[in-house]
């Protein structure tokens, strides 16, 4: 599923409720550094013969501001959160720190009730407009469905980004993280996909044990993925993973 505006919603969101979408990436397909096995989003696209831009930063602003003049202040109040996710990799967008920037200006002024988040796969921490950006908003939801690089390559499916750097850069990032990880395995043997496993749930354990972040979101499959052969984990056994995590102090909610 593909999101075709820029402006999505605002929907319900599990993790942040009534949320408004700001999708900074093309409509016409997705664009990631990862190709998740659960993606809502579907696999990337092979043929990259095709090109497509970036939303424009100014597009962007424009859209969000006839969305607020054009929305009774009733309904604005509404929202509890706007959120850059869509058709991909928010960061990957080069000028994110501008638009987070223009982002949090509209949201002063027409919708201040509201948080700004973002969800991403922590693959562009290193780059310095993208550290900023992510420091300006109130929500940096950061991804890590992994405790080990095996079962990261797995299940992630990475371009590029190595799994030690993202390591090193979330536990550099620290408290001001939320710390995002869907929780799942696989009924296909020939290559194993499970990150409940406890050699891999203690592995990832050690991670946020470093990260120390100020939350942590577990949560399923919610939508059709992909990959065909996902299991969607029950309530009750989600509540004892993040039982484990609660134990170390860290709030921790299931979704």
């Amino acid at each position: 599923m593909l999101f075709e505006n820029i402006i999505v919603g605002p929907i319900h969101s599990r993790r942040l409720g009534t949320s408004l979408g700001i999708n900074v990436l093309p409509t016409q397909k997705k664009y990631c550094s990862f190709n998740c096995v659960y993606c809502e989003c579907g696999w990337n696209e092979i043929d990259t013969t095709v090109k497509v831009g970036f939303n424009d930063r100014e597009k962007i602003k424009e859209s969000l501001l006839h969305w607020c003049l054009n929305t009774v202040e009733e309904e604005r109040k509404k929202v509890d959160s706007i959120t850059f996710s869509g058709n991909g990799e928010p960061t990957l967008h080069p000028e994110i720190l501008p638009i987070v920037k223009d982002v949090i200006k509209l949201r002063d002024k027409y919708i201040p009730q509201a948080r700004i988040s973002i969800l991403t796969n922590s693959t562009n921490l290193d780059r310095e407009d993208v550290w900023e950006a992510l420091h300006l908003i109130d929500n940096p939801i950061l991804k890590i469905d992994a405790g080990s690089e095996q079962m990261y390559k797995r299940i992630a499916k990475p371009v590029s980004a190595k799994f030690e750097d993202i390591k090193k850069n979330l536990i550099r990032f620290g408290n001001k993280a939320i710390i995002q990880t869907i929780l799942l395995r696989s009924k296909n043997k020939e290559e194993e996909i499970n990150n409940t496993t406890e050699e891999e749930f203690s592995a990832w354990l050690e991670i946020i044990k470093q990260i120390n972040p100020r939350m942590v979101m577990l949560y399923v499959i919610d939508r059709a993925t992909p990959d065909k052969d996902l299991i969607k984990l029950e309530p009750e056994e989600m509540e004892k993973f993040a039982d484990r995590v609660r134990a170390l102090g860290i709030e921790t909610h299931c979704y």
